[in-house]
């Protein structure tokens, strides 16, 4: 699996010299090299497979969720209709804080009909406890879009920080059936010591090539996540506000 995927990136334009020599030689290093090592390798592809499947989804998710949340925004402060803009909102489903609204509006509007009941006689308690509960949904929608946006980055911190040790690993068990394989035939020579070792290095280069882009993508998407958090955090401070001065009003109607 491995060597074909090498061979397959050996024959991009460019990609080696003249021959093919050293893609040949990677090639070749790949099906020289011990079972432990080439299961190392197994595990570092299938780490980087995941890890470039996450990148783009994420990378995919997170850019939706910018775009909506721009254009909710942007129709929140244009709307005078809250309830219009409820039903237009459906379709921004990666929006987090679209999502914010639509359980904070609907917790308000359930509370509206709950303290219209001509049994509720005392308005200023309904009316603490509808916004104690509007902002306890708030707060409850907040954890779960976090969670949302957040999901899958742990796979990518962990490749960033496992891959290089599974790679190092892989390079320290070739490197020791190397000095096996040269206390075996009693000779020390650089032509004996140096294929062996090169076949052991591979695992660490292959460890680098999953964590690196791992690790960027990690940083990028985090601070991507940390924009939209302040997103959130900023409209429920403003949706609270909007709901108090409302709640205000219609009790001094």
């Amino acid at each position: 699996m491995i060597s074909i995927a090498l061979t397959t990136l050996v024959s991009l334009p460019g990609a080696v010299s003249a021959d093919g020599a050293f893609g040949n030689d990677i090639v070749q290093m790949i099906a020289g090299a011990g079972l432990m090592v080439k299961f190392v390798l197994l595990v570092l592809c299938l780490f980087s497979v995941v890890s470039w499947t996450i990148i783009f989804m994420k990378w995919r998710q997170l850019r939706k969720a910018r775009e909506e949340t721009a254009v909710f925004l942007e129709t929140f402060w244009e709307s005078s209709e809250l309830s219009t803009l409820y039903e237009e909102c459906d379709e921004l489903i990666y929006s987090p804080v679209a999502h914010l609204f639509r359980g904070g509006y609907s917790e308000f509007k359930k509370m509206s009909r709950i303290q219209s009941n001509p049994e509720s006689t005392d308005k200023d308690m309904a009316t603490q406890r509808m916004f104690d509960n509007v902002e306890r949904v708030l707060g409850r929608t907040t954890i779960d879009q976090n969670n949302r946006l957040e999901s899958a980055l742990s796979f990518l911190a962990t490749t960033g920080n496992t891959t290089p040790f599974i790679g190092l690993f892989g390079t320290v068990w070739g490197i020791m059936e190397s000095f096996q394989g040269i206390g075996l035939k009693g000779s020390a020579s650089l032509a004996v010591v140096a294929p062996g070792i090169s076949e052991a290095l591979v695992a660490t280069a292959a460890g680098l090539f999953a964590a690196i882009p791992a690790v960027i993508a990690y940083n990028y998407f985090s601070q991507k996540v940390l924009v939209l958090r302040a997103e959130m955090d900023t409209f429920t401070s403003d949706f609270l506000s909007l709901m108090g001065r409302h709640l205000l009003k219609k009790q001094m109607s």
